[in-house]
């Protein structure tokens, strides 16, 4: 009803944040120019024809870069050594489509340079979480959060959960670090946006979406909690510590 209601007040552009609201938009118009934010996979959510050549009135900005799942292992296994076994927590059944597991197999890669084992386990309430954890019973343990709706809506929780376990955790974004995660590595999502800005700013000069390819994150930025480290115990080293964009005291 909303996504309606906008169209018909005929704006120049509209910006979608997610690719659900940019999916709603764009089913109403083909005429107004949509710029997306935070799209899985563009094509496979029916935004664009490809993305190179959107082909019509959207276009945009994704959130995936699948070379992330190796950064993951390597920069956890960095920040604690004793690592010899990784989780990886898929939030609910819709979540476990191509995009998690193209995830997952670069987390195995990296991983299997390291001689560490990897398990993804699918969660759909919180309760599952540590029982799940318990349940592997594998000692020297380290989690992992990819890009996921459920592990991001509930992050007070699973902070407080992991941090309660003492289980070092990476992960996809820098707002987990903010509410008390001990670190992630993922894009930069004010870039992100500035980008966006940049393309609506195109379109309102006259360019069509039809000509302005869908893009990929072209930067990262890695985030340490320095508190976090502290009460799992972990010494943060100076190499680490180094090559972090921010580090939360």
């Amino acid at each position: 009803m909303a996504a309606g209601e906008l169209v018909s007040l005929a704006p120049d552009v509209i910006l979608a944040v997610n690719p659900y609201s940019a999916r709603f938009v764009a089913d109403r118009t083909r005429e107004i120019p949509v710029v997306f934010l935070l799209s899985i996979d563009p094509v496979a959510e029916g935004l664009v024809a490809s993305v190179s050549r959107p082909g019509g009135n959207v276009t945009g900005f994704t959130q995936s870069d699948y070379s992330l799942g190796g950064k993951w292992p390597q920069l956890l296994k960095e920040m604690a050594p004793s690592v010899t076994a990784l989780l990886v927590i898929v939030g609910g059944d819709a979540s476990w489509s191509s995009w998690s597991a193209a995830y997952l197999r670069s987390i195995e890669q990296a991983a299997q340079t390291l001689n560490i084992s990897v398990t993804a386990i699918e969660i759909h309430n919180q309760s599952e979480i540590e029982q799940k954890i318990i349940a592997l019973g594998k000692p020297n343990l380290g989690l992992i959060f990819p890009p996921n709706s459920f592990t991001s809506d509930h992050r007070p929780e699973i902070i407080e959960l992991v941090t309660r376990l003492r289980l070092p955790s990476i992960y996809f974004a820098r707002f987990f670090v903010l509410d008390g995660g001990l670190m992630s590595y993922g894009i930069d999502q004010p870039h992100l946006f500035r980008q966006a800005g940049s393309y609506v700013d195109r379109i309102l000069r006259g360019t069509k979406p039809a000509d302005l390819p869908a893009q990929f994150p072209t930067k990262f930025e890695l985030v340490i909690n320095i508190k976090t480290a502290k009460k799992l115990g972990l010494n943060v080293p100076d190499a680490l510590l180094a090559r972090a964009d921010e580090v939360i005291e």
